[in-house]
């Protein structure tokens, strides 16, 4: 009769953590940060039908990077979980720290499971507050672990040398045009600082908002086309507010 073939946990677990890791680094970055009148989602994606940015409630958004179909389950869940919550007690009541509490619970699950494996993914959840001080961005890694992230937050790919050029540009108070421009060439330079920076355009670009002087109750939405080249180019469409609206019904859940 053969011996059972051991593995520490402490192996164990870095094996899985690396896993998880060099899954989410082959992903495409996403960049979400603070603006003056919102919350900003730039993320890399040609993709016309598979979203990286999402509504999930009234001021709540979500981005991922990693696994289409495992960040997707994740979505979902997080859509079910706030309209559960809000029909239960009060649309109030739906909070981005909730969600990230929920979601923190599901993907520690996963990754100290020996059943199943890691899920392949980094998400962040968001809210508009009623003032910028009051925004809240968090980062959610494959193992559950949170970070509460005071201006921006980078995922996936060459997330270090983007988020230092990010960083290095990033203030209080952009407005959306300046944010989106930092967001893309933050993007573009994801080769590093001796490869020449990538030219990315609005056919590679996922772009959206929480927005906090649109009047509905609903603050999401997505800028494309015309109106996303006009801000990035910072022309005059850029400064509307309900510039490139994406009149899309609620998610199902």
């Amino acid at each position: 009769m053969s011996m059972p073939f051991y593995v520490a946990p402490e192996q164990q677990m870095k094996d899985r953590a690396d896993y998880a890791r060099k899954g989410i680094a082959r992903g495409r970055s996403v960049v979400v940060l603070h603006y003056a009148d919102g919350i900003l989602f730039v993320a890399e994606n040609r993709s016309q039908a598979l979203h990286k940015v999402s509504e999930i409630y009234d001021r709540i958004a979500f981005a991922a990077v990693g696994r289409y179909n495992e960040f997707e389950n994740l979505r979902q869940a997080g859509i079910r979980y706030a309209d559960v919550r809000g029909y239960t007690y009060d649309r109030t009541d739906v909070t981005v720290r909730g969600l990230a509490n929920a979601y923190a619970q599901l993907l520690g699950t996963i990754f100290s499971s020996g059943a199943e494996k890691p899920y392949e993914v980094e998400i962040v959840v968001a809210e508009l507050g009623a003032t910028p001080a009051l925004d809240q961005i968090y980062r959610l890694t494959y193992d559950g672990s949170v970070a509460d992230e005071a201006n921006f937050a980078v995922m996936g790919g060459s997330a270090d040398v983007i988020a230092e050029v990010v960083g290095s540009g990033f203030t209080r108070g952009l407005s959306l045009a300046d944010a989106a421009q930092l967001a893309v060439r933050g993007l573009g330079s994801d080769g590093g600082t001796n490869a020449a920076p990538r030219t990315l355009g609005v056919e590679a670009l996922e772009v959206a908002v929480l927005d906090r002087n649109r009047a509905m109750p609903r603050k999401f939405r997505r800028i494309k086309g015309d109106r996303l080249a006009a801000l990035l180019a910072d022309g005059p469409e850029a400064a509307g507010n309900n510039g490139g609206e994406d009149r899309q019904p609620k998610p199902a859940t």
